[in-house]
């Protein structure tokens, strides 16, 4: 099922179908700010297992967990450093995604993440309010695994195909741009993937954060 979120009628009936599919444990295409995801429980083991499947991907590539409130970070996160906090509290919701070490008494199975999950909270009220409704979700970008991420639903569809149970279309993704991911499970932060938030925009929060290979005791340029 498809449903055509530019349409107040659609929007709503098609994320309230969204959030029963997600409860059932069934996968769902949602738009995002960067770019289209494929989405399920982030506590159902089976439903997460599903949603790998659908890339073609493997376990030891977990699923970022989508959130919707900067809140839920408590939750979810273990050892939140003031660095965390803030990047978070600055960039979120929009398009940074924060590697954390996960709680130890969540129970939930995302893979092998070694004890720790990427997070972030995203920029699009269609998300959002799915999330409000689901709680958090595991969602990797909604493609087959070596093609280019989704930028609409349509794309997403001829790839995936029937492995969605609902598609939620919110027109062409805005960002067109996977998220910046900083791993801050070591101390410093540090860039792993360089996406949407520039670096310098990184570092006007967190001046110690660390770009794509530089080493922890190379001298990193502070922006005030």
């Amino acid at each position: 099922m498809r449903y055509d979120c530019a349409l107040e009628v659609q929007r709503s009936r098609g994320i309230a179908k969204a959030a029963d599919v997600v409860a059932e444990g069934d996968l769902v295409v949602l738009p995002t700010d960067t770019v289209y995801g494929i989405g399920c429980d982030a506590f159902d083991a089976e439903a997460v297992s599903a949603l790998l499947a659908a890339k073609g991907r493997g376990r030891a590539m977990p699923p970022p967990v989508l959130v919707p409130h900067v809140r839920t970070l408590d939750g979810i996160a273990a050892g939140i450093t003031p660095d965390i906090r803030a990047l978070a509290e600055a960039f979120w919701p929009g398009a940074l995604t924060i590697i954390t070490r996960a709680q130890p008494t969540l129970r939930w199975d995302l893979g092998e993440t070694n004890g720790t999950v990427a997070l972030r909270m995203p920029l699009h009220p269609v998300a959002l309010e799915l999330l409000e409704r689901t709680g958090p979700m595991a969602v990797s970008s909604a493609n087959l695994t070596g093609h280019d991420a989704a930028l609409t639903a349509q794309q997403a569809q001829d790839m995936l195909g029937d492995s969605v149970a609902v598609y939620l279309d919110g027109g062409e993704a805005e960002l067109g741009v996977a998220s910046t991911i900083v791993d801050c499970t070591s101390g410093t932060p540090r860039v792993v993937r360089q996406g949407a938030v520039a670096l310098e925009d990184l570092r006007s929060v967190v001046p110690s954060t660390l770009g794509l290979g530089e080493a922890p005791d190379e001298e990193v340029e502070q922006t005030q």
